[in-house]
This record gives structure tokens, sequence and C-alpha cells, in this order.
């Protein structure tokens, strides 16, 4: 491998590293370059000595062939906001001209990096306005990618949304907006409106987990059968939400500095390193949704307490990975609201390997990969809010019971918490 060339100002703070070459590939990047894009990889540089920690990860990775790489480095001050960031009377008469729905009703929702609206039209009819940022709205194969995984969810009975078509019969559009920092290009699609409220919000029973539990199972089995020439979109080798990357969050921990919980996360990092990175290769692999989190499930009241599953949303992180990463997000996500959060882990568990078993390499992971997820969400929300401080209260959702939670699930302990979650798993059976 050539050696990188990298140009470095001690006194700037990068923002980016990209990564623009593999083989005969090459991949001529912009500023913001294509985040996402199975070759791009990307490193947040906060200080000068971050480029040897990446040089280190980088050369020691086995994901990237020995052969010509080049870097690009850009300075934060010359970073474009690539979050959308539409008035409403900009999605409005949006959603007139792509779609020639009247909208008499409009209010925002909550998102990560996007920017999402709840619409209504004269007949009452409900829409969910989606506007991918300007990044990731540069992979329009992945996007279709996704559009296409949740119409064919949709006909195997899994209650995600669907896009509706434009007037021009487009399932999604680029569109060239200036939401006040220079016009650029978002993917704009409208999905269909899904009843109910977050699982977040809602008094789920321990059966309402085994069932989340065996629809995840189920939904990832389903998603074997889809076929598409563009599946290769879905290998994100490099995205920093990856279970297989832990090693990423190394880069960005400074934001945890003089908080106590660094300490953890870093020790966090080094099991993973010495514990589940050595069996990824014998985990099971196929397209998982990524990122089955407690927002992006709805449900509905049903007798006796119980709720169903309503909708599944957002499939940005569709990727194809391991379903032991399913699994993991799965139960780090719902022991987030749950007034009982060790109980989670055995119901889900249950509910999944009523379709799906894990093998024993999985089952030995699953507690570090728990742990692992939520330390991205505690440590990748901090950073974001830095970036985007109007959205602080999404960004740091999880930090409201996850650092407690991280915190209590470190010090019972690995052997502890798996031996509640294995001994509650058995105790359940299909009715």
């Amino acid at each position: 491998m050539k050696p990188c060339q990298f140009k470095i100002d001690p006194k700037a703070n990068y923002m980016f590293l990209v990564f623009i070459q593999v083989g005969s590939i090459k991949f001529v990047q912009k500023t913001g370059g294509a985040l996402g894009c199975r070759s791009g990889f990307y490193w947040p540089l906060h200080k000068h000595s971050d480029v040897n920690l990446f040089k280190s990860l980088f050369f020691s990775h086995s994901a990237f062939p020995a052969s010509t790489s080049h870097f690009l480095i850009m300075d934060n001050a010359t970073a474009v906001n690539p979050r959308p960031t539409l008035t409403l009377q900009q999605a409005t008469e949006l959603t007139q001209q792509l779609y020639g729905v009247t909208v008499t009703e409009i209010t925002t929702l909550p998102s990560y990096s996007d920017q999402n609206f709840l619409v209504a039209d004269k007949e009452g009819t409900k829409y969910v306005l989606k506007i991918l940022n300007s990044v990731e709205s540069k992979n329009t194969t992945l996007m279709e990618v996704q559009t296409l995984t949740m119409s064919f969810l949709r006909q195997h009975g899994v209650p995600a949304q669907t896009a509706v078509y434009t007037t021009t019969g487009q399932l999604m559009s680029m569109e060239e907006i200036d939401c006040g920092h220079g016009a650029q290009t978002y993917c704009v699609r409208l999905l269909s409106y899904l009843p109910g409220k977050t699982i977040a919000e809602s008094p789920v029973t321990t059966w309402d987990l085994h069932n989340l539990g065996k629809l995840a199972a189920s939904m990832d089995k389903t998603l074997q059968q889809l076929v598409s020439p563009n599946l290769d979109a879905l290998q994100k080798d490099s995205s920093l939400w990856s279970l297989s990357y832990i090693p990423l969050m190394e880069g960005y921990l400074s934001v945890m500095d003089g908080d106590p919980l660094q300490e953890v996360i870093q020790a966090v990092i080094e099991q993973f390193k010495s514990h589940v990175q050595p069996k990824i290769s014998s985990f099971q692999k196929g397209i998982i949704h990524g990122d089955l989190n407690d927002q992006n499930i709805i449900v509905t009241p049903v007798a006796n307490g119980h709720h169903e599953v309503s909708g599944i949303l957002d499939f940005s992180l569709l990727t194809n990975g391991c379903y032991v990463f399913e699994v993991a997000i799965l139960i780090a996500y719902l022991m987030l609201e749950n007034p009982s959060p060790l109980d989670v882990g055995g119901a889900v568990l249950a509910g999944w390997e009523s379709v799906m078993m894990l093998n024993d390499d999985e089952r030995d992971s699953l507690f570090l990969l728990v742990l692992c997820r939520l330390c991205q969400s505690l440590v990748y929300g901090r950073y974001n809010v830095k970036k985007y401080p109007d959205n602080k209260k999404y960004l740091l959702t999880t930090a409201r019971n996850g650092t407690r939670l991280l915190t209590k699930l470190w010090e019972l302990g690995k052997k502890e918490v798996e031996r509640k979650w294995f001994i509650d798993s058995r105790t359940y059976s299909d009715s």
C-alpha cells in the first residue's frame, strides 16, 4: 500500500477524512463526499494526534485491500451542513408540486439527520414527507433499494411504510433546494402514514417484547427473498453505526472528556476488539434493518394491555449485516424506557429464536454487542449535538436513560446478565 497523503494544520478542527481510491476504482470527492458510499470511509479528526489513530486502524483493517489509497482531509469550516431545514411553507409547496397533494395541515416530526413532516390533505389522509440529508441523497441507488425493500416487506405482511408516486410516476425525486446555506440536492419521498405510538411511549408487556423479537427475525428472514440487481448497495462496510466497526468510536471519544462514562466506553471497545471482533466471521449474515430502535417501531394497543406492531419506520441503515446485530440493537433500545430493563433481553431473544436460532459465537457476543450499541448512541449523539444544537433533544434521546443503563449493565457484568437472559428465554413458548 502506498503511503497516505495527509495535509494537517495542527490548529484546525478537521471534520472528515475521505477514502477516495481502492485498487483501480477511483472516487473523486467534493466537499462533503458521498457519505454512505460503499467505498467511502469517514473519520472525524478533532486534533492532530487523531491522524495516527486513524492510520493505525486503517492499515490494520482487513476490509481494505493492500492497493493504492489516497485521502482528502476537509477542515470543519469548509463543510456544508447536509441536514435539510425546510420551512413549513417550503414543505407544503414541495408536496403540492411533486405529488399534487393539497396540504391542509402540516407539522414537523423528529429526525436524526433528515427532515420529516406529517402532512394531511383536505380528505384527512395523512402522509409523511421525508427529505433526506444532502450527503446520503447522493447515493440514489441505495435510496432505490430502501424504497423497494419497504414495498417488498409490505407485500409480505410486514407493516412497513411505502412510498407514494409523484405526479410523474416516480417513487422519489431529487430536488435542489436552498435551506438558507446554499442550494443542495435532497432526495424527497412521500411515505404512507402508519397510525399508533412509538414503542418508547408505550407500556409494553414482556409478551409484546417476545413478539417484537419474532417480528424482527421474520422480517429479516423475509428479506432473504428480496431480489434486485442493486443489492450490492447494501454493502456499507464503513458505516459508523455498523456494529462491525466499534473501534471507529475511538475517534469520537473526546466528546466524552470529563465524563466518567468515557472509561466504561473505552473498556467496552477493548472488550469488543478482544472478544467479539475475532468471532464476526462466524456470524450469520443477511439483509437487516439495522436500526430497530424504540423510535422506529410503532404500536397500537390491543386486548389485555398488549400491543401489536403497526409500523416499522426508517430504513436508512438497511444493510447487509449480521443477524445478531439486529437482535442486539433491538434489545439495547427496548431496555431504555422499560421499568425492568433486565427482563427485555430474554423475551426478545426467545421471540427471535422462535424463527432463527443464534449460534454459540453469536450468543457469546450478544451482551457486548448490546453495550456497544448503547455506546454508539451515546457518543455519536453527543458528537452530533455539537454540529446540530437545534436538534439536541432528539439527538440525546438515548442519553436520558442510556447512561444509567450502560453503567448498570457494565457493573453487573456479562456472566450475570447473560444468565438471566438465557434462563428467561427458555420460559417462553409460542402459544
